[in-house]
């Protein structure tokens, strides 16, 4: 495992984190001035509540613990940023292509939020230089992503609604987000190699295992496609779904469609 710091040489971790009284719900962050700098840079504001972007920033694989009931990590304000994210990109979408029906509306929203997209925003945008976490091989391809949807559920937190869109609207979508590219894109690779079976009349399945991840007990899907009883394909995810995803595309890529 690799510990991930927003500068190796400012060593922040969570060790700079201290409870304030006994309240495990009531905690401080002692921001430095390099951090305060960086996180300017990557938001395009100043942030007044400091300490949810701090949090927004810690990974589930290096939590901090203030009891056996709650732990320092995103979680909970990822869980806001995706509800937040996924509002916005639909209005979005919706005054964008006023000629195009729910079916191409939901492709696009699905091709702007999923895992992939919002990695490579966030490295784009620098977020990976101010994440806490253990990177391990199966983490590595969603914690940006996550951390990003994060600091939108603190941006929404810290400064409302309209400054949230205002974000994604005006710094994601203008500088990160190529929408012509986006509806070239495919990401449905589970219904194209399904359809490929069909048409080659070839048995398709798939196969999907839960388990922990390492010592950080982090759940991770292992899913496995067979063309008859032969393994083609093998993908990771935070979910059934994508992990099926990503063993499709994989078996895409190893069958040459």
């Amino acid at each position: 495992m690799v510990a991930i710091t927003h500068q190796q040489s400012s060593e922040r971790s969570l060790k700079s984190l201290h409870p304030e009284k006994r309240n495990h719900k009531r905690f401080i962050f002692i921001p430095d001035k390099k951090y305060k700098k960086q996180i300017k840079r990557v938001l395009g504001f100043k942030p007044v509540k400091h300490k949810l972007y701090q949090l927004a920033l810690i990974h589930k694989s290096a939590s901090g613990k203030f009891s056996s009931n709650y732990e320092i990590n995103n979680e909970r304000l990822e869980f806001l940023g995706d509800a937040i994210l996924d509002s916005i990109v639909s209005e979005h979408l919706y005054n964008k292509f006023p000629d195009k029906d729910e079916g191409f509306l939901t492709q696009m929203r699905s091709k702007i939020v999923n895992r992939e997209t919002l990695r490579n925003v966030a490295i784009k945008m620098g977020i990976n230089k101010l994440v806490i976490a253990h990177l391990t091989k199966d983490n590595h391809k969603s914690l940006y992503g996550d951390a990003l949807e994060a600091l939108i559920g603190a941006i929404y937190l810290d400064k409302g609604y309209k400054a949230v869109n205002k974000f994604i609207l005006k710094k994601i979508f203008k500088y990160y987000i190529d929408l012509d590219e986006l509806s070239e894109t495919e990401i449905d690779f589970k219904s194209r190699i399904i359809e490929w079976g069909q048409k080659n009349k070839k048995d398709i399945n798939f196969t999907c295992q839960e388990q922990l991840d390492g010592d950080d007990k982090i759940p991770v899907f292992i899913s496995h496609l067979l063309v008859f009883d032969d393994i083609v394909g093998m993908g990771l995810g935070k979910s059934k779904k994508e992990a099926e995803q990503n063993a499709a595309r994989q078996a895409i890529q190893i069958i040459g469609l």
